[in-house]
């Protein structure tokens, strides 16, 4: 029996399920990621819909059995600051972290350090913040908290976003190591969005 009651966590991730409910993929603090399913949150009158958004500090509540247990209750986190809605130039750059994080992290398995990284991540991109910054950093501690990580980078050098953005190519070396050659859904986006915007497309 799974059961947890206001735990802080982040929507990474979500699909229908049955006619009226949705699975949301987590990311918490005490839990790790997890999966857990909830009914009446699609249509008119559903209760969560509004509650359960990505980017948005959360505290959650579930209960029951198996990989899936159902969700009980959710509300914006009252600790937290962080309810001014991520800029549309930024949303690519903030599902691409939740990304990385369905891919690379284990369920079931808390890192709260690594939560730490995230909320900071997307405090930063929130606040307009250099993007090159936030992202290289990010990627940097997720391969710390990995066990990957690249002793010769020092945080310190993420300070100026020019440099930061010149570290692109190793942490990305890095990242596609742990990826073992599964694509990125953002990238091929980022990528196609890049594309169209050349002459002659």
């Amino acid at each position: 029996m799974q059961r947890a009651e206001h735990t802080a966590a982040y929507v990474l991730h979500h699909h229908p399920w049955g006619e009226r409910g949705r699975i949301f993929e987590l990311f918490t603090y005490d839990h790790g990621r997890v999966s857990v399913f909830a009914q009446g949150v699609r249509g008119p009158q559903a209760r969560l819909a509004g509650v359960m958004q990505p980017f948005v500090p959360l505290l959650v509540s579930w209960a029951g059995r198996g990989d899936a247990p159902r969700l009980t209750g959710a509300e914006p986190d009252p600790r937290e600051r962080r309810m001014i809605p991520m800029p549309a130039a930024r949303l690519m750059s903030a599902w691409y972290l939740s990304e990385l994080l369905l891919l690379l992290t284990i369920r079931h398995d808390p890192v709260p350090p690594l939560y730490q990284h995230y909320a900071a991540a997307l405090d930063g991109l929130r606040l307009e913040a250099a993007p090159q910054r936030e992202l290289r950093l990010f990627e940097k501690r997720l391969l710390d908290a990995l066990g990957y990580g690249l002793p010769d980078l020092e945080e310190e050098q993420f300070a100026d976003p020019a440099v930061a953005d010149r570290l692109r190519p190793q942490l990305r070396s890095a990242l596609d190591r742990c990826l073992e050659g599964r694509s990125l859904k953002t990238r091929d986006v980022a990528k196609s969005l890049l594309g169209l915007g050349r002459p002659g497309r």
